[in-house]
């Protein structure tokens, strides 16, 4: 990870404050040519209808991101992004460019274009947020555990350390609301099955009303940027609430019959934590598209991944075919059916999605589907031929 002194160029004395949000030596090397230029660093806060706030050395200014409107969805100036913006006595500011991203959560859009959308950018923490008010989604967290540990951002990214997965952030699975669930034993039982979901994940409980837990987090994320990902009512803003120290962010109250509640949050925003680093709170997401989230879904299913290793063939679809050591792990009961069907059905959706870009890949994928059909009807001809 890069060391979080300040480079000693001419600028850092000025630059200082932004340390506070992240910034560094890598990133003052990474801005160096545009210093040249006469422009400032800064961080996006929050971004609005092709307007953004941004935190400078100077404080938070509004700059306007006519420049750095590009027509890729990808490159769109983000939340967490680092942005070269005009300095002081312009008006309006502009933001120029945007600094290479380190790393970013990206999911697909409903277009049909097929497109990504960056949610987040900069992240050292991806913290995913579950509700212990109603019944556990363990798909939904594999979901999106599968995209937090996927790299796909259509860049070349630097991994923060030698421990961060593809994405270069590293995951955490928050059961909020742990209040709700009183019983120890129950909880534990919580915790195990979604542990199990989330290979080498950490699981946290945290009741931020009660603040149980909250210390073990705050020390989990301090000193890097950590983003809030979770469906609306999951408690995302009063946890935010609890790290920051203060009721910045708004809360309502959600319906006991499901646990849904309204968009509280309705913008990415970033804000610095007491104890260090800084935090980025979402609006809760009603839909999880995967974006080429290939290595994600196998490190999230990396038991699987292990067992399709051993099957006697190397194209083997874990369905009737002999000698499959994923089947067989099933029959032994050693492989959960929900996993197998988990896994089947994100590697399906990936592979629809990153389909849609690369026609080598959707002709083999029809190629696939034929031979599958044909498989069906010979094996539905040959029962009609034993019937008497």
């Amino acid at each position: 990870m890069f060391n979080a002194s300040l480079n000693t160029s001419p600028t850092s004395d000025a630059q200082h404050v932004l340390a506070a949000y992240g910034w560094h030596e890598g990133w003052a090397a990474e801005f160096a040519p545009y210093a040249a230029q006469g422009l400032v660093p800064g961080r996006v806060v929050r971004v609005d209808r092709g307007q953004c706030d941004v935190a400078t050395s100077t404080g938070v200014v509004r700059a306007d991101t006519e420049f750095v409107v590009p027509r890729d969805p990808m490159k769109v100036v983000c939340t967490g992004d680092w942005v070269a913006v005009d300095p002081e006595g312009g008006d309006p500011r502009y933001a120029r460019t945007i600094l290479p991203r380190r790393t970013a959560f990206v999911r697909s859009t409903s277009s049909k274009r097929s497109e990504g959308q960056v949610l987040a950018a900069n992240i050292d923490h991806i913290v995913i947020c579950v509700s212990l008010a109603v019944e556990l989604d363990l798909g939904r967290i594999e979901r999106f555990l599968a995209l937090a540990m996927s790299g796909s951002t259509g860049e070349a990214l630097m991994r923060t350390s030698p421990d961060s997965r593809e994405s270069g952030a590293q995951p955490v699975v928050v059961l909020t609301k742990a209040d709700l669930v009183p019983d120890p034993v129950t909880r534990a039982h919580l915790v195990q099955d979604v542990e199990t979901s989330a290979p080498g994940v950490p699981v946290l409980t945290v009741s931020a009303t009660q603040s149980d837990g909250l210390d073990v987090l705050a020390a989990t994320v301090a000193g890097g940027t950590a983003v809030l990902l979770g469906q609306s009512g999951a408690g995302k803003s009063t946890l935010a609430n609890a790290l920051l120290g203060a009721d910045i962010m708004d809360v309502q109250t959600v319906r006991d019959v499901d646990g849904k509640g309204r968009h509280t949050t309705t913008t990415r925003n970033l804000l610095v934590m007491p104890g260090g680093g800084v935090l980025i709170d979402t609006p809760g997401l009603r839909g999880v598209g995967l974006w080429d989230a290939g290595a994600g879904v196998g490190q999230v299913f990396a038991e699987i991944e292990e067992l399709a290793a051993e099957c006697r063939f190397q194209d083997c679809a874990h369905r009737s075919e002999p000698g499959c050591a994923v089947r067989a792990a099933v029959d032994s009961g050693d492989l959960p059916v929900r996993r197998l069907e988990s896994y089947r059905k994100l590697m399906r959706e990936n592979q629809r999605i990153v389909a849609k870009n690369d026609a080598r890949l959707r002709a083999e994928m029809r190629k696939e589907w034929k031979r599958r059909d044909a498989e069906g009807r010979a094996g539905m001809a040959a029962k009609r031929g034993r019937l008497p």
